[in-house]
């Protein structure tokens, strides 16, 4: 099962998530440390969290049937609190820890999740120029080990990038767009998403899908259900 249902897309790859206010996309990371852990075997796996803590991150994995204290554990899982309450992050350090963990994986399918970055360049605690040095490193540490790296950004004003997701693009394989609907939320589609290559993608490898077609979702207590537009009742 791939682990960004409704998108094939292989490992070994970055993507970028990008989602807006009215549309959240960290659905998206919960689901995929979900699948990742639970539908295969000798997987690892290390979350990066900046915004959400080890206890929330415990209780929507029970939902889908997870339990990553057992995953804690046995060495599986590593959770790391990047926003640690020190003055200045030592963004280094964390580049070091996962390069740490990736050498004891090297055996296993790792996934490396950055659950939100848009908070590292939003509380002033490290320059954009750090900032910018840590998304390559990272990008770099994961590229070598063969570990799938995703990375949260919140858009903050729609249909305008800012900088630091433009940069983002340029190191990425892909870009799943989280994008609320034009009409608004409603009871029976809480938003949509669209896959795009970034800069880093090879030629004709992944079906792209475009904004234009973009598939609807509905969240839910068990997750998302993934639908073409108009077909809410087919859920895929």
């Amino acid at each position: 099962m791939s682990l960004f249902q409704p998108f094939d897309l292989p490992e070994g790859i970055m993507l970028l998530i990008s989602d807006e206010l009215g549309a959240p996309g960290d659905f998206l990371l919960h689901r995929a440390l979900a699948s990742h852990l639970k539908d295969r075997k000798k997987t690892t796996a290390i979350v990066l969290s900046v915004a959400e803590s080890l206890s929330r991150w415990k209780a929507l994995a029970f939902k889908s049937n997870i339990n990553l204290q057992h995953h804690l554990d046995d060495g599986s899982l590593e959770f790391v609190d990047v926003v640690d309450g020190t003055a200045e992050l030592e963004l280094r350090s964390v580049v070091d820890r996962v390069k740490t963990f990736l050498a004891a994986s090297e055996d296993r399918q790792t996934l490396v999740i950055l659950d939100d970055v848009s908070m590292l360049e939003w509380t002033a605690q490290c320059s954009p120029v750090s900032l910018h040095r840590f998304l390559r490193a990272m990008r770099s540490v994961t590229q070598k080990a063969n570990a799938t790296l995703v990375v949260l950004h919140h858009i903050v004003t729609p249909d305008e990038p800012d900088d630091l997701f433009r940069q983002l693009l340029q190191i990425s394989t892909y870009h799943i767009q989280v994008k609320a609907l034009l009409s608004g939320r409603s009871g029976a589609v809480s938003g949509e998403v669209s896959l795009h290559a970034g800069f880093s993608a090879p030629a004709d490898t992944v079906k792209l899908v475009p904004r234009s077609m973009a598939m609807q979702y509905k969240l839910s207590d068990v997750g998302p259900e993934f639908f073409s537009k108009g077909t809410s009742g087919g859920v895929l």
